[in-house]
């Protein structure tokens, strides 16, 4: 038997016979109805404050939720729904685009509906299949999950000495992130082991150098900060914060090398270099794991540089960490 909607007759019957004392299975039974409907129909509308059922309010409240029926679309209109798909595959966070869309198009939506607008494209919250006429924006976020769950934790793991002065030994005011020059670096690995890229990243900024390198070897790495740091200020070369890899031994050349004092973080902690770990996990979409960066050419390296400095991040104010740096280079000179 085909279901019809509740009429506005049926409704004012409903409330006639509720002032009759009637019953759920009598009320039914007068209007052809199971009692499952009245009673869905009774407890949905039922006003709290009035103790009573309103048939006029209950048929708005229903024409109103039938104007949405079978809506697909999450956010707001096709401009939204444009401008959070082209920056989704421009590798922007939810929160960027959240953070600079009123400002770039003149509009307001939260990050939580940009992540609602991903996974509603995708049948029973991202466990099932695409949607016909949809796209599968998943594999643009920065996890690229299929389905959103809760955050976890690393469990610890055994620890090493440091090469060098621990990171224990560190200034306290690095925690502070009040000034520009405090670095943190590492190595993005090749396929099958192969000489990869080097990274290093400001952690006030997030102002990043990606360099090729030739070899694994400590003295390429050396090469490669030595070659990015000749032309930054003394001003901003503070520190920089390294793991505990063989590429990151040599620290006195380091130090002599950049004029930057290093530090080495405690093994497994990768915690301590969050910046530089966010950062690699950024040039991860890019370049995925297995790349091959023998096969990477030098402009697609630098363009993906140039992409994370002029990307806007939440704890600039939405302003890129290359606009950041310039500005603070400017005031320098002044």
């Amino acid at each position: 038997m085909k279901y019809k909607h509740l009429t506005i007759e049926e409704r004012e019957k409903i409330q006639e016979m509720l002032w009759q004392k009637s019953s759920t299975r009598s009320i039914a039974k007068t209007l052809g109805r199971s009692p499952s409907s009245v009673s869905r129909e009774v407890r949905k509308n039922f006003v709290p404050h009035g103790r009573r059922y309103l048939p006029r309010f209950a048929h708005k409240q229903a024409l109103e939720k039938r104007k949405s029926r079978g809506r697909t679309e999450r956010l707001k209109n096709q401009k939204v729904r444009d401008y959070v798909t082209s920056h989704l595959k421009r590798r922007w966070s939810p929160e960027q685009i959240s953070g600079t869309i009123t400002a770039r198009i003149g509009e307001n939506i939260s990050h939580e509906a940009v992540h609602q607008y991903i996974y509603d494209q995708i049948r029973r919250d991202g466990c099932g299949f695409l949607k016909p006429g949809c796209e599968d924006l998943r594999p643009y976020l920065r996890r690229r999950r299929k389905r959103r769950v809760p955050k976890g934790a690393r469990r610890g793991q055994r620890v090493l000495k440091p090469l060098g002065l621990s990171i224990d030994r560190r200034p306290k005011i690095i925690e502070l992130r009040k000034r520009i020059g405090d670095w943190e670096g590492d190595s993005v690995e090749s396929v099958d082991r192969k000489p990869g890229i080097n990274t290093v990243v400001d952690r006030k900024n997030g102002l990043v150098f990606i360099t090729k390198l030739k070899a694994k070897t400590a003295e390429a790495t050396i090469q490669a900060m030595q070659e990015r740091f000749k032309y930054i200020p003394q001003e901003f070369k503070f520190t920089v914060t390294l793991d505990n890899g063989p590429e990151n031994r040599d620290w006195e050349n380091i130090e002599k090398r950049t004029g930057l004092k290093c530090f080495y973080a405690h093994a497994y902690c990768s915690c301590e270099r969050g910046t530089n770990e966010n950062t690699n996990g950024l040039i991860r979409d890019y370049f995925p794991k297995k790349t091959d960066f023998d096969m990477i050419t030098d402009e697609e390296i630098q363009f993906v540089e140039n992409e994370l400095n002029n990307r806007p991040r939440k704890r600039l104010g939405y302003r890129t960490p290359l606009e950041v740096f310039s500005r603070a280079s400017v005031a320098l000179r002044g």
